[in-house]
């Protein structure tokens, strides 16, 4: 089972990191916050290719998994990286099918496999 689930795409990455905003929306979840990790790298005099963490939210979901386990929250919020490696272009995010394993005794029922199918379409979309 992969942690991540990445796509190159062909748009810009600003483009890219609109588009997974969009994507979002239209997914029900909510962006909580965007980091612009190069940014703040800079800040400090490191150098790194542009690369930004998009953290998402569904309060209905995020609910139900810290209902089951409150330690889940160390997942949470679900991130979607958008990020330049070379001269490509990358969206990437983390599979919750993995939680299972972190979480064996969290009774999550197919609630990781639905949210999983929901970011991966919000990455394709966006792509």
């Amino acid at each position: 089972m992969e942690f991540d689930y990445t796509v190159i795409t062909k748009k810009s990455f600003d483009e890219a990191v609109r588009s997974v905003e969009e994507e979002t929306k239209k997914a029900g979840f909510r962006v909580l916050y965007i980091h612009d990790v190069s940014a703040t790298l800079k800040e400090k005099n490191f150098q790194i290719e542009p690369f930004k963490i998009i953290e998402i939210c569904n309060a209905k979901s995020a609910y139900a998994v810290l209902k089951a386990d409150i330690k889940i929250g160390l997942c949470l919020p679900c991130k979607i990286n958008v990020y330049i490696k070379g001269k490509q272009t990358f969206i990437s995010g983390m599979r919750p099918i993995v939680l299972s394993q972190f979480f064996p005794k969290a009774d999550l029922g197919d609630l990781p496999k639905e949210i999983d199918q929901i970011i991966q379409n919000i990455i394709n979309k966006a792509k």
